[in-house]
């Protein structure tokens, strides 16, 4: 088909065109007239995606369009849509109570329900290049819409928070038990660390073991001292025992020194006198009865010294004994102290650590305490709806303006399927392509002029074929002879 053809048939099914046109204008006039307005109101909020300074959870947040999506989908949630019903009592509403009854049979559970028929006029529009959410509700009222659309604003930030509260509140539960378990336990520790140090008598062990441990120096000292001087004592009562008079503390005596140089005289003159009185002379006897009585006085005081070094001897090895109990018995209270230093410590770190742990969640529980408590979200509202003053549809410009476009193409198909089926011959080329015979010539109609007419169906011809063509009275097509 030529576009030529194409007008014709055009122009010669115009009316109905027309007709398949203005109906479809019409009819969807008549709709978008009959059909309720809707009307539109929107709230804005802002997610802050930066983290929280009181969670407990620091490490980098999500992508920004995760996160969105995620938001978009906490917004559109069944919860969300229930809290708006129980924030706005719609639960109280008889009407929509008599039309769940007659949908469902008064079965299922009627705030899902109602929260399923008002989430249908809910739409959600995160912003691209921002945090910016805007939630749009679409309802039959202009008061309804903005009421449910800042409902849904509303909800969707209390929504938030709870989602954080609630993990808080188990976790601060839970950490509460484990705190009171954990306090238990110290408690447990510290008395047996008490009744230990009570049982023990120490306080400060390392302090008493310090103590202790010089003692045991010192005593240890003192045993080695006392063994010296015992095997002093011992060796000069050995040779008190054997050589008296050669012993140190004889020959340093001054009193034997005394007696001894007494002796001497006395000898000396006893020979003088018996060189010149001879044995007998009263003297020379007295002298000789003054020098027995000396030496029995030197023998005594010799023996005198030589029993004190035995004595010394004897106290010597007495203290060293003394010593060496002490000094064991000082052993065996530091070796007991250690044990019990060790038992001690073991109590002792078994308390720093029921300690160490209690604090730690102690801090935790003070940290989800915190949080359970906390009452913001980082969801902030920017803009709140606002009754709005104009239907947002149906739109009857622009539905005429698409029913002008759509009724001109259906115009056209019908012109062309009821030209499908009734054909009809509207020019030479009609002729040339239905009986494929070549026209040799066209009269124009009376009523047109001769011009356009000349101009009409003789510009395409046939490959190889002549156009003759000639102008006369006649009113009919003469196909060519032969």
């Amino acid at each position: 088909m030529t576009f030529n053809q194409f007008l014709r048939i055009i122009r010669a099914r115009w009316i109905l065109a027309l007709a398949v046109l203005t109906f479809t204008v019409l009819a969807t006039l008549a709709v978008s007239l009959i059909l309720p307005k809707s009307f539109t109101a929107s709230s804005t909020v802002m997610a802050d995606v930066r983290p929280d300074p009181v969670s407990v959870l620091t490490g980098s947040g999500m992508a920004n369009t995760s996160y969105l999506a995620t938001q978009v989908d906490i917004i559109k949630s069944p919860s969300v849509a229930q809290r708006v019903v129980r924030n706005l009592k719609l639960a109280e509403n008889p009407v929509m109570r008599q039309r769940w009854e007659g949908e469902t049979g008064g079965r299922g559970d009627y705030t899902a329900w109602l929260a399923g028929v008002i989430g249908r006029g809910l739409e959600v529009k995160p912003s691209r290049e921002s945090n910016v959410i805007e939630i749009v509700y679409e309802g039959s009222d202009p008061g309804f819409a903005a009421a449910l659309a800042n409902a849904f604003a509303k909800a969707y930030i209390e929504s938030t928070v709870q989602i954080r509260v609630d993990p808080a509140r188990q976790y601060a539960d839970f950490f509460e038990e484990r705190a009171k378990l954990s306090r238990e336990k110290l408690e447990k520790a510290q008395s047996r660390l008490a009744s230990a140090q009570k049982e023990k008598g120490i306080v400060a062990t390392e302090e008493r073991v310090d103590v202790e441990t010089a003692r045991l120096t010192d005593l240890a000292a003192q045993v080695t001292a006392l063994r010296a001087l015992k095997a002093d004592t011992g060796s000069r009562s050995s040779q008190a025992s054997t050589n008296p008079e050669q012993m140190q503390d004889v020959l340093t005596n001054p009193v034997i020194g005394s007696m001894k140089a007494d002796l001497v005289r006395l000898e000396g003159r006893l020979q003088e006198l018996s060189e010149k009185y001879g044995d007998a002379h009263p003297t020379v006897q007295e002298t000789r009865a003054n020098i027995a009585t000396l030496r029995s006085r030197l023998n005594t005081e010799t023996a005198r010294v030589t029993g004190s070094v035995r004595i010394n001897n004897s106290m010597a090895g007495s203290r060293e004994a003394q010593a060496v109990a002490a000094f064991e018995e000082q052993r065996q209270r530091v070796l007991r102290l250690k044990d019990a230093r060790n038992e001690l410590q073991v109590l002792e770190r078994e308390v720093d650590t029921a300690q160490r742990i209690y604090d730690s969640i102690q801090a935790r529980l003070s940290q989800t305490t915190l949080e359970s408590n906390a009452s913001q979200s980082g969801i902030y509202l920017l803009s709140t709806a606002t009754e709005p003053t104009s239907a947002t549809s149906p739109r009857v410009f622009l539905n005429v303006a698409v029913s002008i476009v759509l009724g001109t193409l259906l115009a056209l198909m019908a012109a062309l399927t009821v030209e499908l089926f009734d054909r009809r011959v509207r020019g030479a080329l009609d002729i040339d392509q239905a009986l494929e015979l070549t026209v040799v010539g066209v009269l124009p109609a009376p009523s047109s002029k001769v011009r356009n007419k000349l101009s009409i169906g003789l510009n395409r011809k046939p490959p190889g074929t002549g156009l003759q063509s000639s102008l006369s009275n006649h009113s009919n097509i003469e196909p060519a002879q032969g």
